[in-house]
C-alpha cells in the first residue's frame, strides 16, 4: 500500500492556484469536559509545546493533568462562551472571511483564504488535503503568531511537514515565521491604544501581556522573548511613551518550573499595593481574542488588581476584525508572495504552449 495520499486530477497547461493558509492554535469544540480533554490531549502532546521525557510526561499527563484539568478549564470556557461558539474561532473565521474580502476588492480574486488550527478542528492536514483536491499548487502559510516561537510557529511548521508527507506531488509552499515588527500590524495596535485612550481616558501605565513560555527555551536560543520586547518597544515609540509609562510582562505560566518574566499578574498585584491606581492592559501577542485574554486578563487578572488596591483596570481588545489589521494582515500576505502575486490571474504565456505541445504528445486534457 503506497505512503501517498491519491492524487487530484492533472490538467496539463494549467494555471497555477495559489491559497493562503491562516493557521491560529485553536479551541475545543465546546465548554465541556469531554471536549476539553480531548484538545489538551492534543496540545500537552505536541513535543515543542513541552519539553519532557515522553515517558514521564506521558504519565504526568494522562495519570494527573487529562483527569483534573479538563472540569476546570471547560468552566473557565464557559465564562467567555458565546452564541457563535468559542471566541477565538469567532474572530479566525471573520478574520478569513475579511481578509478574502480585501484580496477581492484589490483585484485578487484567485487567491484563496482557508482557516486551520493547529489543535482542534479544522485541523491542518484536513485543510491542507482539501487545498490539493481544489487544485491548489501554491500555499502561503501564515501562523497567526506575531511572535514566532518553537512552541507555535515551529510547532506549525511541524504539521506542515508532516502533511506533505504523504503527498506524492509537493506544492511551491511558503511560509512566516514571525512579523512582530511589521509596520501595519505595529500601527494598528497603537491605533488600538488611541483609540481606546479617546473613549475611556488614560490610564498611568499601559501594561503589554504576552504568552508566556518555560524561561530555558530563551537559554537554548528561542527567540520569542526579544520579538515580545521588540513589538513593545515599537509600540510604545508609536504612542510616544516614556520606559516609566509602559511595561512588558508575560502570562499563562503552567507548572511550577521558571518561565519568562516579569509575569503578568503579581506584577499587577505589586503596581497596585505600591500605590498605582489605574491600568490599562493590552495582549499583542493575540491577534484574536480567546480564553487567555478575555477570561485570565479582562477577568482574573482585573481582579487581582482591584483587590491589591488598585481602582480602575482596563482592558484593551485584541486586533479581531478591526479595518486598520485586515488591511495591513493583506498587505503583508502581498508582500510576502512575492512573483506569486504577480502571476496571479495572468499565466505565464508559456504555459499555453506547453499545453498544446503535451496535447500532441497524446495528453486528453
Amino acid at each position: 500500500m503506497s505512503r501517498f495520499l491519491e492524487e487530484p486530477p492533472y490538467t496539463h497547461g494549467r494555471m497555477p492556484r495559489t491559497g493562503v493558509l491562516l493557521v491560529n492554535l485553536g479551541t475545543p469544540d465546546r465548554p465541556d469536559a469531554p471536549s476539553l480533554r480531548r484538545y489538551l490531549k492534543q496540545f500537552l502532546s505536541d513535543d515543542r509545546v513541552v519539553e519532557i521525557p515522553k515517558a514521564v510526561w506521558w504519565f504526568i499527563l494522562n495519570g494527573i493533568i487529562l483527569n483534573v484539568r479538563p472540569k476546570k478549564s471547560a468552566a473557565k470556557y464557559a465564562t467567555v462562551w458565546t452564541d457563535e461558539g468559542s471566541p477565538l474561532r469567532v474572530h479566525a473565521e471573520r478574520q478569513t472571511r475579511l481578509l478574502q474580502g480585501w484580496m477581492v476588492a484589490e483585484g485578487q480574486r484567485d487567491i484563496e483564504v482557508r482557516l486551520a488550527m493547529r489543535y482542534g478542528s479544522p485541523g491542518m492536514a484536513e485543510v491542507l488535503q482539501q487545498m490539493k483536491a481544489d487544485g491548489f499548487t501554491r500555499i502561503f502559510v501564515l501562523p497567526m503568531y506575531p511572535q514566532g516561537a518553537s512552541s507555535t510557529t515551529g510547532s506549525v511548521i511541524d504539521e506542515l511537514a508532516r502533511a506533505l508527507l504523504r503527498w506524492r506531488r509537493v506544492p511551491d509552499v511558503r511560509y512566516l515565521n514571525g512579523f512582530a515588527g511589521y509596520p501595519g500590524y505595529i500601527e494598528a495596535l497603537a491605533a488600538s491604544v488611541r483609540e481606546h485612550w479617546q473613549k475611556n481616558g488614560r490610564a498611568e501605565k499601559l501594561v503589554m501581556s504576552f504568552h508566556g513560555v518555560p524561561y530555558f527555551h530563551l537559554q537554548k536560543g528561542d527567540p520569542y522573548h526579544c520579538e515580545c520586547h521588540r513589538t513593545g518597544r515599537l509600540v510604545a515609540e508609536a504612542l510616544g511613551l516614556a520606559r516609566d509609562q509602559c511595561l512588558v510582562t508575560f502570562q499563562s505560566r503552567f507548572g511550577r518550573a521558571r518561565w519568562l518574566e516579569p509575569y503578568t499578574q503579581p506584577t499587577l498585584e505589586k503596581l497596585a499595593a505600591e500605590g498605582l491606581r489605574s491600568v490599562d492592559v493590552m495582549c499583542p501577542g493575540f491577534v484574536a481574542d480567546c480564553l487567555e485574554t478575555l477570561e485570565e486578563i479582562a477577568m482574573e487578572n482585573r481582579d487581582a488588581f482591584i483587590a491589591s488596591g488598585g481602582q480602575r483596570f482596563s482592558y484593551i481588545p485584541c486586533l479581531n476584525e478591526r479595518p486598520d489589521w485586515i488591511a495591513a494582515l493583506g498587505d503583508l500576505v502581498r508582500r510576502e508572495l512575492g512573483y506569486w502575486w504577480g502571476e496571479a490571474g495572468q499565466p505565464p504565456a508559456d504555459l499555453a504552449i506547453q499545453a498544446q505541445r503535451a496535447k500532441e504528445m497524446g495528453a486528453s486534457n
